[in-house]
């Protein structure tokens, strides 16, 4: 019995030195392989997280440096002076007339563009002659520089020899004060955002439209839907991520919108118009920084700008999340009447189908 355990035993406790100098046995070639599938994926995402720290986290932080001190565009840096900046700027009627031509701006350009976006998208995803053709067309906008296109549209909103004013004098109306009243030029800006910036949202929602399956829609047009309804109920819902992505972009690009209000009126001595009525928050930003070379304001404004964009962004989340919860509840509840229908109408049947039997 005591030669049996010791034959027994021996092959188990030279197992694991077996397998250990079977780990030390590698060769180099095994070893490179095995540090490559273990760290690759690592050194695939590595270049993100560093471009991100360099020109995104550390500007970012610095910049938040910058706004508590009291910095000076040639000087440098000066006295540390905390949030004063923040209260200074929070208190001056020049940030918030500036935060309200961007608002506006905002408002008069995103909704209409998104508005125009869905409807060039769902006539592009219909079949059309020269569907190529169109949809690069509407893309030329974008490629255009702002800068041109600024210059552009200026020209055509001049109030003396501008070619809007000269078509509506010539139809017998009064021209319009696009570069001094608020208003108006208000709506020149957003007009020209909405040149450059609807054909790009649009062939995003066209891809996404036709990424919709077609079967949907044909058994919803054999169940008797019309265009309108598909469109209403199976496309739009469809679209629902595509959209918020659309949506949050031009949130972001709607609030940071410089080039078309610094161009706008280049014989202007204030960036933003004599009385600043079209003067953007960024634009604010940046007579701040490089006309009064204050830069300790400039980055408190660049930071309240930022929170800004934070906020707007939340609340474009939470309303669509809510907007998604409502309708899978309404779905929810439409599902349960077709049951509690279709079991009434069983039942109904049910019942007939005995009294027949009984009769």
């Amino acid at each position: 019995m005591t030669t049996t355990a010791t034959r027994d035993d021996a092959p188990a406790a030279a197992a694991p030195t077996r397998r250990r100098a079977g780990r030390g046995d590698l060769t180099a070639r095994q070893r490179l392989s095995r540090f490559d599938v273990k760290a690759s994926p690592y050194f695939y995402v590595a270049p993100f997280f560093v471009l991100f720290a360099l020109v995104g986290l550390f500007p970012l932080v610095y910049t938040f440096v910058v706004s508590l001190n009291n910095w000076n565009l040639l000087t440098g840096p000066g006295e540390w002076v905390g949030f004063k900046n923040y209260a200074v700027e929070l208190s001056d009627p020049f940030f918030w007339n500036s935060l309200f031509n961007t608002l506006s701006i905002f408002l008069l350009s995103a909704i209409p563009q998104l508005i125009a976006a869905v409807f060039i998208a769902a006539m592009l995803d219909q079949n059309i002659r020269a569907k190529t053709f169109w949809r690069m067309s509407v893309l030329l906008p974008y490629i255009v520089t702002p800068v041109a296109v600024t210059l552009i549209f200026s020209s055509a909103f001049d109030e003396k020899y501008g070619l809007i004013n000269n078509i509506l004098q010539s139809f017998g109306l009064h021209p319009v004060m696009w570069k001094t009243e608020t208003f108006p030029s208000h709506v020149a800006i957003a007009t020209m955002v909405n040149w450059r910036w609807t054909g790009y949202n649009a062939l995003i929602l066209l891809a996404a439209m036709q990424a919709v399956p077609r079967d949907i829609h044909e058994s919803a047009a054999l169940d008797g839907a019309g265009s309108f309804r598909r469109f209403f109920s199976i496309t739009l819902p469809s679209i629902r991520p595509t959209m918020i992505f659309v949506i949050i972009t031009a949130t972001i690009g709607g609030l940071q919108i410089f080039t078309e209000p610094k161009l706008f009126n280049p014989s202007s001595a204030v960036p933003g118009g004599p009385q600043r009525q079209y003067q953007t928050t960024v634009l604010y930003l940046w007579d701040m920084a490089f006309n009064r070379q204050n830069f300790g304001k400039a980055s408190a404004i660049a930071w309240l700008l930022f929170l800004l964009i934070v906020i707007f962004g939340v609340l474009n989340f939470l309303i669509s999340r809510r907007i998604a919860s409502t309708e899978t509840r309404l779905h929810r509840k439409r599902t349960a009447r077709r049951l509690q229908a279709s079991r009434a109408e069983g039942s109904r049947i049910l019942a007939a189908a005995s009294e027949e039997k009984n009769l």
